[in-house]
């Protein structure tokens, strides 16, 4: 009898691996990102009395109201990708770096890259949070 293993979790569980320092945590700031510009930015301009801006963002990009019109979906997608990156980048935290010098330093180097790129989704996901879910309540409520 032969096991077949899936290469996603043979990558997933290997702390060195590509997979947890560079990808998820750039797939979290892509979807934080899109959280930022697809309801944000819009609630933003508004809030500022930016009518017109609005206006001509959306004439500019029209599949941008489709998107907004699903912000809690869009929203909990990225909360979810980063909530696994976070997960991944926790528990590779003490993972051990190659013997090699440069490896080494080449190792802590992405670590350091990916926590900064992680800590910047989360920020941009809040921003988008804020203005997206609070800021009209806050300042028209």
């Amino acid at each position: 009898m032969r096991v077949i293993t899936w290469k996603v979790f043979t990558v997933s569980s290997n702390p060195n691996s590509l997979w947890q320092h560079t990808v998820m945590p750039t797939l979290s700031l892509f979807t934080s990102m899109g959280t930022l510009i697809c309801c944000a930015l819009p609630a933003l301009l508004v809030t500022l009395g930016m009518g017109a801006a609005l206006a001509g963002f959306v004439g500019a990009v029209p599949w941008i109201t489709a998107i907004s019109d699903q912000k809690a979906y869009v929203f909990a997608g990225a909360g979810i990708m980063l909530a696994l990156s976070t997960l991944m980048q926790w528990r590779a935290r003490n993972a051990p770096c190659p013997v090699d010098p440069l490896k080494a330093k080449a190792c802590m180097r992405l670590r350091k890259a990916s926590w900064a790129i992680l800590i910047f989704s989360i920020v941009v996901y809040l921003i988008g949070f804020f203005f997206a879910f609070l800021a009209a309540d806050i300042f028209y409520g």
